[in-house]
C-alpha cells in the first residue's frame, strides 16, 4: 500500500514515518506540508491513501480532500481535534476516515489498512457522538432481537457464532444485521461493534493484528 503524509508539523511527519517504515506492506512514497505541495505530490504519485491534517498552516485539509477526491486515492484525516463539527466536515469533504493523533500506532495502522481497502474508519472514541444524529436514543429504534444481535456484534461474534448463541439461522442473523445498519445509519460491522461498545453493550477490543478484514475488524462488512 502506497501512502503519503500531509502535515505541516515535522515532528508529526517524523513520527508517522517511523510507524509506517516498520509495517510490512506499507510504503511511504512522499510527504508534504502545504496545500500546493500536497496537490502536486498526490497528482504525481497517485497514492492509495493520503494521511492529511485538517489544518495546514493557514489552509484547510478539508479543501485538499474536496479538490482531489475525484482521484483514486482515499483520504484519512489525522488530527488532534475531537470536535463533532470537524468530524462532520471530514465526512462531507469526502474523507474515508478520521483518527486522533493520540491514537496508538496499532489503531492508526488498522485504520489505514481498512481505508486502503475502500472502507471507512472513524476513531472509536468519537463514534458514539458521531452516530447520534437524532435527539432520541438510537437504541430505541431497535427491536429486542436486534438489540441482542447488536450486543453480539459488540462481542465480536461472527454470523455463525451469533446464530448459535441466539438460536436462529445465519440468514436471520444477516437480516437483523442489515436492519441494524439501516436504523442506526451504520456502514459496516466494525462501526456496529464500536457503537455497541460506546453504548456499553458487548466487549469489543482492538485485535493485535488483522490482515484480511475477516470477522469483526475495522471496516468488515456483512458476510
Amino acid at each position: 500500500m502506497r501512502i503519503v503524509i500531509v502535515d505541516d508539523h515535522p515532528l508529526v511527519r517524523n513520527g508517522l514515518r517511523a510507524i509506517l517504515d516498520k509495517e510490512e506492506g506499507m510504503e511511504l512514497i512522499g510527504e508534504a506540508e502545504s496545500m500546493r505541495e500536497a496537490v502536486s505530490l498526490i497528482e504525481k504519485t497517485k497514492p492509495d491513501v493520503a494521511v492529511v491534517d485538517i489544518k495546514l498552516g493557514g489552509e484547510s485539509g478539508y479543501d485538499l480532500v474536496k479538490r482531489l477526491r475525484h482521484l483514486p486515492c482515499a483520504f484519512m484525516m489525522l488530527t488532534s481535534s475531537a470536535l463533532e463539527n470537524d468530524i462532520r466536515m471530514a465526512q462531507e469533504s469526502g474523507a474515508s476516515g478520521y483518527v486522533l493523533k493520540e491514537a496508538p500506532p496499532e489503531e492508526l495502522l488498522l485504520a489505514i489498512k481498512m481505508i486502503g481497502k475502500g472502507r471507512s474508519y472513524f476513531d472509536q472514541s468519537l463514534l458514539g457522538n458521531l452516530l447520534r444524529k437524532d435527539p432520541d436514543d438510537p437504541i430505541e429504534k431497535l427491536t429486542p432481537k436486534e438489540r441482542e444481535v447488536l450486543s453480539a456484534l459488540g462481542e465480536g461474534l461472527s454470523n455463525g457464532a451469533m446464530a448459535r448463541k441466539l438460536v436462529i439461522s445465519e440468514f436471520t442473523v444477516k437480516k437483523h444485521v442489515s436492519r441494524i445498519f439501516q436504523k442506526l445509519n451504520l456502514n459496516d460491522r466494525t462501526q456496529a461493534a464500536l457503537f455497541a461498545q460506546a453504548q456499553g453493550i458487548g466487549s469489543y477490543s482492538l485485535p493485535d493484528k488483522q490482515e484480511d478484514g475477516s470477522g469483526v475488524s475495522y471496516g468488515t462488512k456483512v458476510e
